[in-house]
């Protein structure tokens, strides 16, 4: 059901991107975000990194000249170590949720991280959203309304 998940997340992404001209955050992202709409913690924790390394990456492109693959290579690597280091320590411990509070993916910050600093903050994830519930609506129907827990 994963992989129908992320197949679907890159269809949809790839309609949104040709017929909107925005991008879902990245062409896998939609897909990774519809899989965990059901951990609101997870999703708000993994947004919360992404827009910590769109900070990182704005802060450091005052010094640095940061553009094009080296941006993209800066916020996947800086995504990373801030995931790993979530994961590591459990620093969203005291969160209220039935389940681990985790980070999604290993590159998905990143990739959300370099497409609100390429198209802004509000359509990123306004797009990315829409993606998601698209492709978790989608899922619904392709499996009967028996999704993963």
């Amino acid at each position: 059901m994963f992989e129908v998940g992320i197949g679907l997340g890159v269809i949809v992404s790839l309609i949104f991107l040709e017929g909107l001209g925005a991008a879902a955050g990245g062409i896998v992202v939609a897909g990774y975000i519809a899989m965990f709409l059901h951990q609101p913690w997870t999703v708000i924790i993994t947004l919360a990194i992404s827009f910590v390394v769109f900070l990182i990456v704005k802060i450091l492109s005052k010094f640095m000249f940061i553009y094009g693959r080296r941006r993209m290579v800066i916020s996947v690597l800086l995504g990373f170590i801030i995931g790993w280091f979530v994961r590591t320590y459990a620093l969203f411990a005291f969160l209220p949720s039935d389940y681990v509070v985790q980070v999604i993916g290993f590159i998905i910050p990143g990739l959300i991280a370099n497409s609100m600093e390429r198209q802004g903050i509000i359509k990123t994830f306004t797009v990315m959203f829409f993606a998601a519930v698209v492709v978790r609506f989608l899922l619904i129907i392709i499996f009967n309304g028996k999704l993963f827990v």
